[in-house]
């Protein structure tokens, strides 16, 4: 046990204290005076919400064969090749084209800098060091805390690490898998309709947010027996229960009314799971599929308004029915077809990426809401963790938003970015959401220039 020059109970003695004798039953963390030197062991009249959503598919595009480039930014986007699908949405997409990750000199970790670096704003000392907080959190400390849930990440591989939305680097997101478990978490007992008429608080939410308050009220004779490392950690611990108490509190309070928010049909089955070799491409898409259908209705609900889609992880395992060769290995051991300039079977994952994404867009706006759809009130940033595969470049990695986030911002440019650091989209992003944020970034990712020309 690590010596912190204050005397601290066993960890029984110190759960008996903070559950009052004994009255409620609520563990503490692990804390590091308890482990070894290691560290081991609307109706009201009010403006539609606004969501804010991620969707993140892995190996990007093949360069000049998802959209025809521009030397300038501009109004309208052609997409051509892998990003056909996309093409029927372009108007409501915009296109982020030659932003770059500058390393200052650090080394580019294949498949981990990109993603890390464009979503914390601070490139990684060592391969998956994640030293920010990533931007949809600092989105969802914003506008997520009235919610039931805060954020909600799913991945499509069936596996709950393929999330990437992250504290730091030992406090990453686990992303649900299971679309029918997926389903009873959000429209479960707990879900209250905000269309029926009658409504009577769940008695296990009130028991669990006393049980909470109790805790809660009890920290501070604790926090007088700890080292600063230890009170540290448990500060953080007893925030996020105090943020859990907020979103309790909304579960005691009758929804109001919304039309958008309708009953749907529970997925038949999951088809999430994969192979040692890699994930069937086919059982993917129907997951994504089953996931993206409930989702759009628990952000229409308003179970939460931060969410984070995930179709393929950063090293992609897709593969064919039938086959051991994945996506990530074909990117580089596919040699390049010399007529058409693309690595085809390669391409060919690109494209099933861009048709997923697609699909996607069109279950957000299928769904009405007031006097648009549920899409005009979303803002979806989709991005990957390189821009071509094959040479691991970090540089010109493909971003879009979706949506017009509630009129703040206008759609359809394609933006050159010439060379500027990647960061100007998170950060345009955070601010469009209302994070009060002037800068973001470190070293040559540091900037303060938002994205004007799609600004409402």
């Amino acid at each position: 046990m690590k010596n912190t020059g204050h005397r601290l109970p066993s960890r029984r003695a110190v759960l008996r204290g903070v559950l009052a004798g004994g009255t409620v039953s609520v563990g503490l963390p692990f804390l590091g005076s308890m482990l070894d030197s290691s560290g081991k062991v609307l109706a009201s009249g009010a403006p539609l919400p606004v969501r804010f959503g991620t969707w993140f598919w892995g190996l990007g595009h093949t360069p000049g064969h998802a959209i025809e480039e521009k030397a300038s930014s501009g109004f309208g986007i052609d997409f051509i090749g892998e990003c056909q699908a996309l093409s029927t949405h372009k108007e409501i997409i915009n296109y982020f084209d030659r932003f770059n990750t500058p390393l200052d000199g650090r080394s580019n970790f294949p498949h981990y800098t990109g993603w890390i670096a464009s979503r914390t704003g601070t490139v990684p000392d060592w391969q998956e060091e994640i030293a920010k907080p990533t931007y949809d959190l600092l989105i969802a400390d914003r506008i997520g805390t009235q919610r039931r849930f805060k954020t909600i990440d799913i991945a499509c591989t069936g596996n709950p690490r393929n999330s990437y939305s992250a504290r730091s680097t030992y406090n990453r997101s686990a992303a649900e898998i299971s679309p029918s478990d997926f389903y009873a978490r959000l429209f479960g007992p707990e879900f209250v309709d905000p269309n029926n008429a009658e409504f009577i608080p769940d008695p296990r939410t009130m028991v669990r947010r006393s049980v909470l308050s109790a805790v809660t009220e009890d920290r501070q004779q604790l926090m007088r027996q700890l080292g600063a490392s230890d009170r540290a950690q448990l500060d953080e611990y007893f925030t996020s229960i105090r943020e859990l108490e907020v979103q309790l509190q909304v579960q005691l309070q009758k929804p109001a009314p919304n039309e958008a928010c309708s009953a749907i049909a529970p997925p038949k089955d999951d088809t999430f799971l994969g192979s040692k070799t890699g994930v069937e491409i086919s059982r993917v898409e129907e997951t994504h599929k089953s996931f993206a259908r409930i989702l759009a209705m628990a952000v229409a609900c308003n179970q939460t308004a931060v969410f984070n889609v995930v179709f393929s992880e950063n090293l992609s395992s897709l593969r064919k029915l039938g086959e051991s060769v994945t996506h990530h290995s074909l990117s580089h051991e596919e040699p390049t077809d010399p007529e058409l300039g693309v690595q085809q079977q390669t391409s060919w994952f690109n494209t099933r990426s861009m048709d997923a994404l697609a699909f996607f867009i069109s279950t957000l706006s299928s769904i009405r809401e007031g006097d648009g759809t549920l899409l005009d009130n979303v803002l979806l940033l989709a991005g990957s963790e390189t821009s071509f595969a094959k040479t691991h470049s970090v540089d010109a990695i493909p971003f879009m938003t979706v949506g017009k986030a509630g009129g703040r911002i206008k759609t359809g440019f394609h933006i050159n970015g010439n060379g500027d650091p990647i960061t100007r989209v998170g950060l345009t992003a955070m601010q469009v959401m209302g994070v009060p944020i002037d800068s973001w970034g470190s070293r040559s990712l540091l900037t303060s220039k938002t994205i004007s020309e799609i600004l409402a």
